[in-house]
């Protein structure tokens, strides 16, 4: 498709490369330990048989590389007997044919599970931080074993630490505390750095959290913390301000705190642009968006759009199907000429808010398909069919629309993935401007507000109505971003940040707000 594409496919290595670089630079005791929650691989027993499950795409497929090449350490969650059996005990080499970096495994019972991640994470951090008061849960129980398990999570990068001077790279808010325990507790002269995954909320949907000054506490352990966006950091600094006696400087970018610095860094995460248009371009991913306009019997002169999310009610599902029904209900000529497809992921169907909006979506498809639907056309096709990274790809490249409409979203890499896949006639992104890819992608996407079902009806008919010219140009720009601004940039970014915090190169501002 585009010229951009073909470009950066035959640099893939030479992002990886600078990403490795990057992290090389660093000053420190031993190669970075990466700490998630996320494991890269698993290991199961199948009909007797050890397996291993690879990464198969996001973060921690596009950390991998990264940490084989400069031999670090992973701190993570391990579950499964086949996993306790291979650590025995310990850290297990990975990956399983080229053993090049350590798997430092955590191991959580059922309590703990259910306290740490379906409990304070998933139900008071993860609601909070998308400004979601309304389902913001508070438990003591489930604060008290996110503070336990913390507490092992640090221990391990403790114990996976060769000398007394690592880097340590925390990711995402399951692990708020833990910096503040491996600098105080465990490991003073260790260099922490922290990527916060979620976006960050305004100060007055943080201030309602009990154990605000205990999150903002661990967070400022770190000598760098990442957010996705200015604006986010800019929340940042006012709960800060709002909360502790501390020092904020905006100009900098740096909070002065218990007598340590902490800078604060915008940093957009990205996706392997490279590989996925790599991928988009196979032949199992044409191949696949052939058989699925069979199995749908979806003819060749109808219109396609896509929605890919997993079923949360940040993602604002419900209200995409209001806005298509709004699109079949008042413009009759697309009814047998759109076929939505949402391809869904159940995610924590154990807490009652998720098993009840996958409820809800199911009731929403059967009523749109039986208002609208003929004997030759059906309106929604809805599936939670896993797909391989090249069929998803070939969902994508098959797509003359996708609609990425969360209320609320730390970044959104759906998006991405859409525009690095079309590498035929390019289709159109419809965005919402409450995702953090907006700011990034608003030049070239239809910006919508998820909320205004009219506003997002009318921007799904002007994107399949679109001219070809304007689509190319449109997704020329898209393309040029998100292959600029991948996830070997994201890595290599926040490894240059931290190797400047280390040397005390002058900070480097974020860039203005865009407006759009």
């Amino acid at each position: 498709m585009l010229a951009a594409s073909r470009e950066v496919v035959a640099v893939t290595g030479d992002s990886v490369s600078e990403a490795v670089r990057a992290a090389s630079s660093l000053d420190g005791d031993g190669a970075p330990i990466v700490v998630s929650n996320r494991q890269p691989y698993s290991h199961e027993y199948e009909d007797g048989e050890m397996s291993v499950d690879r990464p198969a795409g996001g973060l921690t497929a596009a950390l991998d590389p990264v940490m084989q090449t400069v031999n670090g350490t992973w701190v993570a969650w391990g579950s499964g007997d086949a996993d306790r059996d291979v650590s025995d005990g310990g850290a297990v080499r990975v990956p399983p044919d080229d053993p090049s970096y350590d798997l430092q495994r955590v191991w959580l019972d059922d309590d703990q599970l259910e306290g740490y991640y379906y409990g304070f994470s998933n139900q008071t951090l993860w609601p909070l931080c998308h400004s979601d008061t309304a389902r913001v849960r508070f438990s003591t129980a489930d604060w008290e074993q996110y503070q336990a398990v913390n507490r092992q999570f640090a221990e391990s990068v403790t114990s996976a630490a060769d000398r007394q001077e690592p880097v340590v790279w925390f990711q995402d808010y399951h692990l708020s505390l833990a910096p503040r325990i491996v600098r105080e507790r465990l490991l003073p002269d260790a260099f922490c750095m922290h990527f916060w995954h979620l976006p960050w909320p305004g100060w007055d949907s943080f201030r309602i959290c009990p154990r605000a000054v205990s999150i903002l506490d661990g967070l400022l352990a770190n000598d760098l913390l990442g957010f996705h966006t200015p604006e986010y950091c800019r929340n940042f600094f006012d709960c800060v301000d709002r909360t502790l006696d501390a020092s904020v400087d905006r100009d900098t970018g740096t909070i002065r705190y218990r007598g340590d610095t902490t800078t604060v860094r915008p940093f957009r995460l990205g996706i392997d642009a490279a590989a996925q248009a790599e991928q988009a371009r196979s032949s199992a991913a044409e191949a696949f968006a052939r058989g699925f306009r069979d199995e749908w019997d979806i003819g060749e002169d109808t219109r396609v759009a896509v929605g890919v999310d997993r079923l949360d009610y940040t993602k604002g599902i419900e209200r995409r199907f209001d806005a298509l029904e709004r699109v079949w209900e008042r413009s009759p000529e697309w009814r047998g000429k759109l076929t939505f497809v949402q391809k869904g992921a159940e995610s924590r169907s154990s807490i009652p808010a998720y098993s009840r909006l996958q409820d809800r979506i199911d009731d929403r498809v059967a009523a749109i398909n039986e208002r609208f639907g003929t004997d030759d056309w059906q309106p929604v096709v809805y599936t939670t069919e896993m797909l391989s990274q090249e069929r998803l790809a070939g969902l994508y490249r098959g797509a003359d629309l996708a609609l990425v409409t969360p209320v609320r979203d730390g970044m959104n890499l759906v998006a991405k993935e859409y525009v690095a896949a079309q590498v035929d006639d390019p289709g159109t992104l419809v965005l919402s401007g409450f995702a953090g890819a907006a700011e990034e992608l608003g030049d070239g996407a239809e910006l919508v507000n998820p909320y205004d079902v009219d506003a997002v009806a009318d921007a799904v008919e002007r994107g399949l109505r679109m001219p070809a010219t304007e689509r190319q140009r449109r997704m020329q720009t898209l393309d040029e971003q998100v292959h600029e601004n991948d996830v070997y940039a994201w890595i290599a970014r926040q490894f240059r940040a931290a190797r400047s915090v280390q040397t005390g190169q002058q900070y480097e501002p974020p860039p203005r707000r865009r407006s759009h």
